[in-house]
């Protein structure tokens, strides 16, 4: 499919949320886009008087934001979504998700790719970070699911060479997923071979696994390739007490091990980071390196509620990820927004906690903060790259009376109210329609190889209750 190309076209009578330095709120707003960027924005009143020979698309009421920004996804797991719920996540990782996953096939995991970054984009997400790309599923086939559908994509190619869970001493993991130290170096491969493809929007990164996964010796090397190519790092960490337990078994703590081994550094993001002391979060607000809140993730698996709010009071960039498909099982960051806004004011009693217009920042500039990529997109300003979304709430009965759009979007809002999605200057998604990739034939083969690889795979199907 080809892009639709809004180059030199005016946006304009929307509520834009600017997240700009001043965090202005421009009520009837307008937005220029030239070729892949934003080339001026303001009141569409001063806008039309400047611009009259632009193409117009009147958005009636619609609030802009930047892009969102999801720091953490497993693209292969939406073909797990619905076979591994209700569990706890070592018995959900070894019995049911690693099961799965070590029976997919290369086209398994380019048609679970399409399927993830096509619920991303209809929802509003338009930059990503992969967290854990195994070789068996293929990745060329997530690369050209990035370049074709549009969206930005950091793919965290998997680097392992211990087949096991924290303080597990067995081998745990499926025999199809093992891989070894030779994963660095395909790894690099990766990135030589695809980085900078799809427009610069491809980024190939290292996808560490958790620690107890991958060797102290081996991190050291990925960590030097990392600093040496500026390659970004992202992996699991502190996720479930059995995490700790790993940590305290090397007389460290989460943060200590990390530090000692060199994996704290601007451009490494680590997921969840549930159970932390302070004097982790301390190390962690003086290196650099960022952290992706999965609050729907943490709480279905029971691993527990991250220290949200002393994260981000320490300065720490705490971004927000939807994680995967057996363990959300959506893709939707609107929806992700709203609880990481709720779970700290219901544990700690405080409604003030890390309030609507932070959990805006976090979903934006914060994560963009997080991938160095702060000075291109995160924001709408002038100059920075064209990412994008508007969110159509003038004709929804739960959104009325409109008042402030930065709670509507956080508190009401969920995918299906975004209407257009523009990345780099293109429309990927033009009144609710993905322009870049085919819905209902993502739609078929989804069924079809799900189903391929829960067989393959011997694995329950299916409804718990009889089904009749």
């Amino acid at each position: 499919m080809l892009y639709t190309d809004p180059a030199n076209m005016l946006f304009v009578h929307a509520k834009i949320i600017t997240v700009n330095p001043l965090r202005h709120i421009i009520e009837d707003g307008a937005l220029l886009v030239k070729d892949s960027i934003i080339a001026d924005i303001g009141k569409t009143e001063i806008l039309l008087s400047k611009h009259r020979d632009k193409e117009i698309i009147d958005l009636k009421g619609q609030i802009i934001m930047p892009g969102l920004i999801s720091l953490h996804v497993h693209l292969a797991q939406s073909l797990i979504r619905t076979a591994a719920d209700d569990l706890p996540l070592i018995e959900w990782l070894c019995e049911r998700v690693w099961r799965m996953q070590g029976c997919f096939t290369k086209e398994d995991g380019y048609v679970a790719a399409k399927l993830t970054i096509a619920e991303m984009l209809k929802s509003g997400t338009t930059t990503f970070v992969e967290a854990l790309f195994a070789e068996r599923y293929g990745f060329e086939g997530a690369v050209k699911a990035v370049a074709d559908s549009g969206i930005r994509g950091c793919l965290g190619k998997v680097v392992m060479d211990q087949p096991r869970y924290a303080t597990q001493e067995e081998t745990s993991m499926h025999e199809g997923l093992i891989e070894g130290e030779e994963s660095l170096e395909k790894s690099i491969e990766c990135f030589e071979k695809y980085n900078g493809m799809g427009d610069g929007r491809v980024e190939v990164w290292f996808g560490a696994r958790t620690p107890g996964g991958v060797s102290e010796n081996l991190y050291r090397k990925m960590v030097k390739e990392a600093r040496s190519r500026n390659i970004g790092v992202t992996m699991h960490c502190a996720e479930v007490k059995a995490d700790r337990d790993f940590f305290a078994s090397k007389n460290h703590s989460p943060m200590t091990y990390c530090r000692e081994l060199g994996l704290l550094a601007p451009r490494t993001v680590l997921a969840h980071m549930v159970h932390l002391d302070s004097n982790d979060i301390s190390i962690l607000s003086e290196s650099g390196a960022s952290v992706a809140h999965c609050p729907t993730s943490n709480a279905k698996l029971g691993s527990g509620i991250a220290p949200v709010n002393e994260l981000l009071n320490a300065g720490v960039p705490v971004g927000i990820g939807c994680d995967g498909c057996p363990c959300n099982n959506v893709m939707d960051e609107l929806q992700e927004m709203k609880l990481a806004s709720l779970l700290p004011k219901a544990l700690y009693g405080d409604p003030s906690l890390v309030p609507a217009e932070k959990i805006i920042e976090m979903a934006t500039i914060i994560g963009a903060k997080a991938l160095g990529k702060d000075k291109e997109i995160g924001s709408l300003e002038v100059g920075k790259k064209a990412d994008f979304i508007t969110i159509n709430l003038t004709d929804k009965l739960y959104a009325q009376p409109q008042r402030d759009p930065v709670s509507m979007v956080v508190y009401i809002a969920t995918g299906a109210d975004v209407d257009n999605v523009v990345i780099n200057g293109k429309f990927i998604v033009k009144n609710k329609k993905l322009l870049t990739l085919d819905e209902t034939e993502i739609i078929k083969e989804a069924n079809i190889h799900g189903e391929e690889v829960r067989i393959r795979a011997k694995s329950p199907g299916g409804t718990k209750w009889p089904l009749i």
